[in-house]
């Protein structure tokens, strides 16, 4: 079976099935935050989307992480450790991108067990 979270026009939030949780990619809702701001924005929308679905951060098992400008790197990390849970660290890669908008700075998708 699979299940759909947060639909909305093109997309659902986060899309469960097997056992695995796929997030879709999640911006700030606040682009003006700086970026420590916004990813600790991101998170919080990606902790509501794992509980939404029957999951949490201690069961992340993967993170892709895009920013804007890869020399906000520090400010990221430091907004990443203060939510994560150093025992349940996931594979995590990050890279630079440009995005839509260009008020937002970073983007994070997640694959999360159920």
């Amino acid at each position: 079976m699979i299940e759909r979270f947060a639909e909305e026009g093109r997309l659902s939030g986060a899309v469960k099935h097997g056992g695995v949780l796929y997030l879709a990619g999640q911006v700030a809702d606040d682009a003006s935050l700086d970026t420590e701001g916004q990813v600790a924005d991101i998170l919080g929308q990606i902790d509501a989307l794992l509980a939404e679905a029957g999951s949490d951060k201690t069961k992340l098992i993967s993170v892709q992480i895009f920013l804007t400008d890869i020399t906000e790197i520090d400010a990221l990390n430091r907004a990443w450790d203060a939510w994560l849970d150093p025992k349940y660290k996931p594979a995590r890669a990050t890279v630079e991108a440009k995005f839509v908008d260009p008020a937002w700075r970073v983007e994070i998708t997640a694959i999360a067990a159920v």
